[in-house]
C-alpha cells in the first residue's frame, strides 16, 4: 500500500539525518513526519479543486506542527525538515528528492510576480536555518544554503550560497551530492574581503613607508650638496 510504503519511506530519512532519534516510534512524533501526512491529504484535495478544503486541512497542520506548507506546493521523496518551526513553503514552490530544510526557512514569492512565484529547489539541496530563498528561479542540485541567507537569483548546482544577498563561494566540480549536512564550516566571503583588504592596506603601508625614506635619503643628499 502507497500510505504504508510513504511511512516507511519517512521513517528511514528522519533516522538517518537525526541523531536525536532512538527509535522508530519517535518518529511518528516528529513535526516532519506529521506535516508530511498532512500536506499529501491536502495537496490531493488541491489537485481535485477542493482548495477550502485543502487550506483547512495545511492551516490544521501549522497549527499542530509549525510548519507551513501550502497545499499547491510540489514535494518530491525524502523531505528531511529538522525541527521545522517557522518553515513556510509557498504555493508555486517545487521541492526535489532528498532535501533538507531547518528552522526558520522560508520558500517564499517577492510579491511582484504573477504565475509561478516561488523557488524551485533541485535535488540533494540544504537549505540552513533562517535561510529565505525569494523568487521564481532554481536552486541546482546538490547545493547548500547557509544559515541566515537571503538568496534572489537562480543558484547554479553544486554551489554553496552564504551572506545577504546570497552569493556563490564555492562551487563542486562534480554533479555528486554533497555529503555533509554541516551548517557552520561555510566559507565566510566577508572575513575573506576583510582579509584581502589588511593586506592590500598593509601592502600600501610598507610602500609608504619606503617611499618616505627615499625621501629623507634624498633631501639628505641634496643638503650634503
Amino acid at each position: 500500500m502507497r500510505w504504508l510504503d510513504d511511512i516507511r519511506e519517512e521513517i528511514a530519512v528522519i533516522r538517518e539525518r537525526d541523531p536525536a532519534i532512538h527509535s522508530d516510534w519517535e518518529v511518528f512524533l516528529y513535526p516532519s513526519f506529521q506535516v508530511m501526512r498532512y500536506y499529501r491529504r491536502a495537496h490531493r484535495h488541491y489537485l481535485k479543486g477542493h482548495y477550502f478544503l485543502a487550506r483547512y486541512i495545511s492551516q490544521k497542520a501549522r497549527k499542530k506542527t509549525g510548519i507551513e506548507i501550502h497545499p499547491g506546493a510540489k514535494i518530491g521523496k525524502g523531505l528531511f525538515i529538522d525541527h521545522g518551526a517557522g518553515v513556510i513553503i509557498g504555493e508555486t514552490c517545487e521541492i526535489g528528492d532528498n532535501v533538507t530544510l531547518y528552522q526558520g526557512v522560508t520558500l517564499g514569492g517577492t510579491g511582484k510576480e504573477q504565475g509561478k512565484r516561488h523557488p524551485t529547489i533541485g535535488n540533494n539541496v540544504m537549505i540552513s536555518t533562517g535561510a529565505k530563498i525569494l523568487g521564481s528561479f532554481k536552486i541546482g542540485d546538490n547545493s547548500k544554503i547557509g544559515a541566515g541567507s537571503v538568496v534572489l537569483e537562480e543558484v547554479p548546482p553544486g554551489s554553496t550560497v552564504v551572506g545577504v544577498p546570497g552569493r556563490v563561494v564555492r562551487r563542486l566540480v562534480s554533479d555528486k551530492p554533497q555529503d555533509s549536512l554541516d551548517q557552520i564550516r561555510l566559507p565566510d566571503p566577508v572575513k575573506e574581503d576583510i582579509t584581502c583588504l589588511k593586506k592590500a592596506d598593509s601592502a600600501l603601508t610598507n610602500r609608504l613607508l619606503d617611499l618616505e625614506q627615499e625621501v629623507r635619503e634624498l633631501k639628505h643628499q641634496l643638503n650634503g650638496k
